[in-house]
Protein backbone atom coordinates (compact mmCIF):
# COMPACT_ATOMS: atom_id res chain seq x y z
CA UNK A 1 0.00 0.00 0.00
CA UNK A 2 2.78 2.44 0.94
CA UNK A 3 4.66 1.64 -2.30
CA UNK A 4 1.56 2.32 -4.42
CA UNK A 5 0.91 5.58 -2.59
CA UNK A 6 4.49 6.73 -3.09
CA UNK A 7 4.31 5.83 -6.80
CA UNK A 8 0.99 7.67 -7.22
CA UNK A 9 2.18 10.80 -5.41
CA UNK A 10 5.45 10.93 -7.29
CA UNK A 11 3.67 10.53 -10.63
CA UNK A 12 1.16 13.26 -9.77
CA UNK A 13 3.89 15.50 -8.45
CA UNK A 14 6.00 15.17 -11.62
CA UNK A 15 3.04 16.09 -13.80
CA UNK A 16 1.88 18.92 -11.56
CA UNK A 17 5.27 20.52 -11.06
CA UNK A 18 6.40 20.86 -14.71
CA UNK A 19 5.16 24.46 -14.97
CA UNK A 20 6.59 25.70 -11.67
CA UNK A 21 9.28 23.23 -10.60
CA UNK A 22 11.75 25.94 -9.62
CA UNK A 23 9.09 27.78 -7.61
CA UNK A 24 8.10 24.61 -5.74
CA UNK A 25 11.61 23.82 -4.63
CA UNK A 26 12.11 27.40 -3.49
CA UNK A 27 8.85 27.39 -1.57
CA UNK A 28 9.72 24.12 0.10
CA UNK A 29 12.74 25.86 1.56
CA UNK A 30 10.53 28.69 2.81
CA UNK A 31 7.85 26.58 4.50
CA UNK A 32 10.01 23.67 5.58
CA UNK A 33 8.89 21.51 8.44
CA UNK A 34 10.02 22.78 11.82
CA UNK A 35 9.98 19.48 13.72
CA UNK A 36 13.65 18.56 14.12
CA UNK A 37 14.98 15.09 13.51
CA UNK A 38 18.30 13.56 14.34
CA UNK A 39 20.48 13.75 11.29
CA UNK A 40 22.46 10.58 10.50
CA UNK A 41 20.34 8.73 13.06
CA UNK A 42 22.08 10.01 15.18
CA UNK A 43 25.43 11.72 14.65
CA UNK A 44 26.67 11.78 18.29
CA UNK A 45 27.25 15.51 18.13
CA UNK A 46 25.33 18.00 20.33
CA UNK A 47 22.83 20.10 18.41
CA UNK A 48 23.15 18.10 15.19
CA UNK A 49 19.54 18.67 14.19
CA UNK A 50 18.18 19.56 10.77
CA UNK A 51 14.57 20.28 9.73
CA UNK A 52 13.06 17.23 8.10
CA UNK A 53 12.17 18.81 4.77
CA UNK A 54 15.63 20.32 4.41
CA UNK A 55 17.16 16.89 4.94
CA UNK A 56 14.85 15.30 2.37
CA UNK A 57 15.38 18.08 -0.17
CA UNK A 58 19.17 18.09 0.08
CA UNK A 59 19.99 15.82 -2.88
CA UNK A 60 17.59 17.75 -5.12
CA UNK A 61 18.47 21.29 -4.05
CA UNK A 62 22.20 20.80 -3.91
CA UNK A 63 22.39 18.36 -6.81
CA UNK A 64 20.29 20.33 -9.28
CA UNK A 65 21.41 23.78 -8.15
CA UNK A 66 17.97 25.36 -8.49
CA UNK A 67 17.58 26.93 -5.06
CA UNK A 68 18.39 30.45 -6.25
CA UNK A 69 16.46 30.51 -9.54
CA UNK A 70 13.55 32.63 -8.30
CA UNK A 71 13.00 35.39 -5.80
CA UNK A 72 11.68 34.03 -2.54
CA UNK A 73 8.47 36.07 -2.31
CA UNK A 74 7.50 35.55 -5.95
CA UNK A 75 8.07 31.82 -5.73
CA UNK A 76 5.95 31.45 -2.63
CA UNK A 77 3.09 33.45 -4.13
CA UNK A 78 3.08 31.53 -7.41
CA UNK A 79 3.12 28.14 -5.67
CA UNK A 80 0.20 29.20 -3.51
CA UNK A 81 -1.68 30.36 -6.60
CA UNK A 82 -1.11 27.04 -8.39
CA UNK A 83 -2.24 25.03 -5.38
CA UNK A 84 -5.32 27.21 -4.84
CA UNK A 85 -6.22 26.71 -8.50
CA UNK A 86 -7.11 23.15 -7.53
CA UNK A 87 -10.03 24.59 -5.57
CA UNK A 88 -8.55 24.10 -2.11
CA UNK A 89 -8.58 26.46 0.83
CA UNK A 90 -5.33 28.01 2.01
CA UNK A 91 -4.86 25.66 4.99
CA UNK A 92 -5.62 22.58 2.94
CA UNK A 93 -3.29 23.72 0.16
CA UNK A 94 -0.41 24.13 2.58
CA UNK A 95 -1.06 20.67 4.03
CA UNK A 96 -1.21 19.15 0.55
CA UNK A 97 2.02 20.86 -0.43
CA UNK A 98 3.81 19.57 2.66
CA UNK A 99 2.54 16.03 2.12
CA UNK A 100 3.65 16.04 -1.51
CA UNK A 101 7.04 17.45 -0.57
CA UNK A 102 7.50 14.91 2.18
CA UNK A 103 6.61 11.91 0.02
CA UNK A 104 8.22 13.01 -3.22
CA UNK A 105 11.52 14.38 -2.00
CA UNK A 106 11.99 11.69 0.61
CA UNK A 107 11.64 9.19 -2.21
CA UNK A 108 14.29 11.09 -4.19
CA UNK A 109 16.64 11.13 -1.19
CA UNK A 110 16.10 7.43 -0.60
CA UNK A 111 17.39 6.74 -4.12
CA UNK A 112 20.76 8.27 -3.24
CA UNK A 113 23.55 6.20 -1.73
CA UNK A 114 24.65 6.96 1.82
CA UNK A 115 28.20 6.54 3.00
CA UNK A 116 30.83 7.79 5.41
CA UNK A 117 34.48 8.80 5.38
CA UNK A 118 36.98 6.46 7.03
CA UNK A 119 39.75 9.05 7.21
CA UNK A 120 39.64 12.80 7.69
CA UNK A 121 39.31 14.32 4.25
CA UNK A 122 39.15 17.71 2.56
CA UNK A 123 35.97 18.64 0.75
CA UNK A 124 36.77 20.43 -2.53
CA UNK A 125 34.77 22.80 -4.73
CA UNK A 126 35.50 20.70 -7.82
CA UNK A 127 36.99 17.24 -8.38
CA UNK A 128 40.74 17.55 -8.00
CA UNK A 129 43.13 18.37 -5.16
CA UNK A 130 44.19 21.59 -6.90
CA UNK A 131 40.75 23.21 -6.63
CA UNK A 132 39.38 25.33 -3.79
CA UNK A 133 38.88 23.78 -0.37
CA UNK A 134 35.44 23.87 1.25
CA UNK A 135 35.84 22.14 4.64
CA UNK A 136 37.31 19.22 6.55
CA UNK A 137 35.11 16.16 6.96
CA UNK A 138 35.79 14.03 10.06
CA UNK A 139 35.76 10.26 10.17
CA UNK A 140 32.34 8.69 10.52
CA UNK A 141 30.29 11.62 9.22
CA UNK A 142 27.20 10.59 7.31
CA UNK A 143 27.01 11.77 3.71
CA UNK A 144 24.87 11.34 0.60
CA UNK A 145 26.57 10.54 -2.70
CA UNK A 146 25.13 12.77 -5.42
CA UNK A 147 27.44 12.15 -8.33
CA UNK A 148 30.51 10.21 -9.43
CA UNK A 149 33.20 11.19 -11.93
CA UNK A 150 36.49 9.89 -13.32
CA UNK A 151 37.55 13.26 -14.68
CA UNK A 152 40.76 12.99 -12.66
CA UNK A 153 42.86 10.27 -14.27
CA UNK A 154 44.60 9.55 -10.97
CA UNK A 155 41.49 8.65 -8.94
CA UNK A 156 37.67 8.76 -9.04
CA UNK A 157 35.82 11.53 -7.18
CA UNK A 158 32.40 11.75 -5.51
CA UNK A 159 30.13 14.75 -5.18
CA UNK A 160 28.53 14.53 -1.75
CA UNK A 161 26.10 16.32 0.53
CA UNK A 162 27.27 16.34 4.13
CA UNK A 163 26.17 17.90 7.43
CA UNK A 164 29.03 19.24 9.53
CA UNK A 165 28.59 20.04 13.21
CA UNK A 166 31.13 22.39 14.78
CA UNK A 167 29.23 23.10 18.00
CA UNK A 168 25.66 23.34 19.24
CA UNK A 169 25.06 26.60 17.36
CA UNK A 170 26.96 25.93 14.14
CA UNK A 171 25.60 23.32 11.74
CA UNK A 172 26.67 23.50 8.10
CA UNK A 173 24.98 21.67 5.25
CA UNK A 174 27.29 21.72 2.25
CA UNK A 175 28.14 19.95 -0.96
CA UNK A 176 31.54 19.32 -2.44
CA UNK A 177 33.86 16.71 -3.90
CA UNK A 178 35.78 14.00 -2.05
CA UNK A 179 38.29 11.42 -3.28
CA UNK A 180 36.36 8.15 -3.62
CA UNK A 181 39.10 6.24 -1.80
CA UNK A 182 38.19 7.82 1.57
CA UNK A 183 34.45 7.05 1.26
CA UNK A 184 32.83 3.74 2.19
CA UNK A 185 29.24 2.94 1.25
CA UNK A 186 26.97 -0.04 1.69
CA UNK A 187 28.03 -1.30 -1.75
CA UNK A 188 31.75 -1.30 -0.89
CA UNK A 189 33.10 -4.88 -0.63
CA UNK A 190 33.68 -5.89 3.02
CA UNK A 191 32.58 -2.42 4.07
CA UNK A 192 31.50 -3.51 7.56
CA UNK A 193 34.95 -4.94 8.26
CA UNK A 194 36.67 -1.86 6.86
CA UNK A 195 34.60 0.55 8.96
CA UNK A 196 34.94 -1.56 12.10
CA UNK A 197 38.70 -1.83 11.60
CA UNK A 198 39.05 1.94 11.19
CA UNK A 199 36.97 2.43 14.34
CA UNK A 200 39.25 0.07 16.28
CA UNK A 201 42.28 2.01 15.04
CA UNK A 202 40.78 5.33 16.13
CA UNK A 203 39.87 3.88 19.54
CA UNK A 204 43.44 2.64 19.96
CA UNK A 205 44.79 6.10 19.14
CA UNK A 206 42.40 7.65 21.65
CA UNK A 207 43.73 5.37 24.41
CA UNK A 208 47.36 6.18 23.72
CA UNK A 209 49.09 8.76 25.85
CA UNK A 210 49.05 11.98 23.86
CA UNK A 211 46.85 10.28 21.25
CA UNK A 212 45.24 11.96 18.28
CA UNK A 213 42.77 14.70 19.21
CA UNK A 214 39.17 13.71 18.51
CA UNK A 215 40.08 10.04 17.99
CA UNK A 216 37.48 8.85 20.54
CA UNK A 217 34.69 10.75 18.78
CA UNK A 218 35.86 9.37 15.43
CA UNK A 219 35.74 5.81 16.78
CA UNK A 220 32.31 6.44 18.24
CA UNK A 221 30.89 7.57 14.91
CA UNK A 222 32.59 4.83 12.87
CA UNK A 223 31.31 2.09 15.19
CA UNK A 224 27.82 3.51 14.93
CA UNK A 225 27.96 3.69 11.14
CA UNK A 226 29.00 0.03 11.04
CA UNK A 227 25.83 -1.17 12.75
CA UNK A 228 23.68 1.47 11.03
CA UNK A 229 24.70 0.48 7.49
CA UNK A 230 25.05 -3.24 8.24
CA UNK A 231 22.52 -4.24 10.94
CA UNK A 232 22.84 -7.91 10.01
CA UNK A 233 26.62 -7.99 10.16
CA UNK A 234 28.23 -10.25 12.80
CA UNK A 235 29.99 -7.07 13.96
CA UNK A 236 26.79 -5.04 14.43
CA UNK A 237 26.17 -5.82 18.11
CA UNK A 238 29.73 -5.18 19.21
CA UNK A 239 29.97 -2.05 17.07
CA UNK A 240 26.81 -0.60 18.58
CA UNK A 241 27.95 -1.32 22.13
CA UNK A 242 31.44 0.10 21.57
CA UNK A 243 29.95 3.26 20.12
CA UNK A 244 27.52 3.66 23.03
CA UNK A 245 30.20 2.88 25.61
CA UNK A 246 32.58 5.52 24.21
CA UNK A 247 29.78 8.06 24.28
CA UNK A 248 28.92 7.00 27.84
CA UNK A 249 32.50 7.35 29.07
CA UNK A 250 32.95 10.77 27.42
CA UNK A 251 29.74 12.05 29.00
CA UNK A 252 30.63 10.48 32.35
CA UNK A 253 34.01 12.23 32.45
CA UNK A 254 32.30 15.59 31.99
CA UNK A 255 29.56 14.98 34.56
CA UNK A 256 31.88 13.57 37.22
CA UNK A 257 34.12 16.63 36.94
CA UNK A 258 31.34 18.89 38.22
CA UNK A 259 30.84 19.73 41.93
CA UNK A 260 27.45 17.98 41.92
CA UNK A 261 29.23 14.66 41.29
CA UNK A 262 30.51 14.70 44.88
CA UNK A 263 27.00 14.76 46.34
CA UNK A 264 25.80 11.70 48.25
CA UNK A 265 22.52 11.43 46.35
CA UNK A 266 22.99 10.39 42.68
CA UNK A 267 19.86 12.39 41.81
CA UNK A 268 21.76 15.56 42.68
CA UNK A 269 23.78 15.29 39.44
CA UNK A 270 22.72 15.04 35.83
CA UNK A 271 22.56 11.40 34.69
CA UNK A 272 24.33 10.08 31.64
CA UNK A 273 21.96 9.65 28.71
CA UNK A 274 20.81 6.02 28.64
CA UNK A 275 19.19 6.19 25.19
CA UNK A 276 21.84 4.27 23.28
CA UNK A 277 22.40 1.67 25.99
CA UNK A 278 18.70 0.89 26.01
CA UNK A 279 18.74 0.61 22.22
CA UNK A 280 21.40 -2.09 22.51
CA UNK A 281 19.37 -4.02 25.05
CA UNK A 282 16.35 -3.79 22.75
CA UNK A 283 18.13 -4.72 19.50
CA UNK A 284 20.42 -7.39 20.93
CA UNK A 285 18.62 -8.90 23.94
CA UNK A 286 20.25 -11.74 25.89
CA UNK A 287 23.64 -11.08 24.34
CA UNK A 288 27.03 -10.12 25.72
CA UNK A 289 26.48 -6.58 24.44
CA UNK A 290 23.14 -6.19 26.21
CA UNK A 291 24.79 -7.42 29.44
CA UNK A 292 27.59 -4.88 29.12
CA UNK A 293 25.10 -2.09 28.41
CA UNK A 294 23.13 -2.98 31.55
CA UNK A 295 26.34 -2.85 33.58
CA UNK A 296 27.13 0.67 32.39
CA UNK A 297 23.65 1.82 33.39
CA UNK A 298 24.49 1.12 37.05
CA UNK A 299 26.70 4.24 37.01
CA UNK A 300 23.64 6.49 37.11
CA UNK A 301 22.55 4.93 40.44
CA UNK A 302 25.85 5.18 42.30
CA UNK A 303 26.53 7.73 45.02
CA UNK A 304 28.99 10.51 44.39
CA UNK A 305 30.93 10.30 47.66
CA UNK A 306 30.07 7.99 50.54
CA UNK A 307 31.03 10.58 53.18
CA UNK A 308 31.55 7.85 55.78
CA UNK A 309 27.91 6.74 55.73
CA UNK A 310 26.81 3.10 55.45
CA UNK A 311 23.81 3.89 53.28
CA UNK A 312 25.71 4.13 49.98
CA UNK A 313 27.89 1.01 50.29
CA UNK A 314 24.85 -1.08 51.14
CA UNK A 315 22.81 0.35 48.27
CA UNK A 316 25.59 -0.16 45.71
CA UNK A 317 26.25 -3.69 46.93
CA UNK A 318 22.60 -4.54 46.34
CA UNK A 319 22.75 -3.06 42.83
CA UNK A 320 25.76 -5.16 41.83
CA UNK A 321 24.36 -8.35 43.38
CA UNK A 322 21.11 -7.84 41.49
CA UNK A 323 23.03 -7.36 38.27
CA UNK A 324 25.01 -10.57 38.76
CA UNK A 325 21.79 -12.47 39.44
CA UNK A 326 20.04 -11.09 36.33
CA UNK A 327 23.07 -11.39 34.04
CA UNK A 328 24.92 -14.55 35.12
CA UNK A 329 26.62 -14.96 31.71
CA UNK A 330 27.86 -11.39 31.57
CA UNK A 331 31.62 -10.74 31.33
CA UNK A 332 31.02 -8.33 34.22
CA UNK A 333 29.24 -10.84 36.49
CA UNK A 334 32.31 -11.71 38.56
CA UNK A 335 33.36 -8.08 38.85
CA UNK A 336 29.89 -7.06 39.99
CA UNK A 337 29.98 -9.66 42.78
CA UNK A 338 33.38 -8.38 43.86
CA UNK A 339 32.04 -4.83 43.98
Amino acid sequence: MTGLLNHFLRKCFHSWSRSFHGDLVEASHLIRLEAPIRVEAPDFSPGNETPAATRALAPVIHGAGILKKKKRTGAKARVKENVLSLGLKSGASTALLLVLLSFSFTAFAADKEHGTVIRQATLYVLPGANTGKVAQVDRGRDLVVLEKTNIDSNQPWLKVFVTLVQNEDQVREITGWLPAKVVVTASTPNADQIMFGEAVDSERQAEERGGRKGAAQDAMRLYYRTQEFFPNSPLAGEAMWRSADIRWQLEKSQIMARPSARELDPDARNPMSDEFMKQIMKKFPHTKWADLAAYDLIDNKLCGEWKGLAKCPEKESDLYEKYAHEHPQSPKAAESLYN
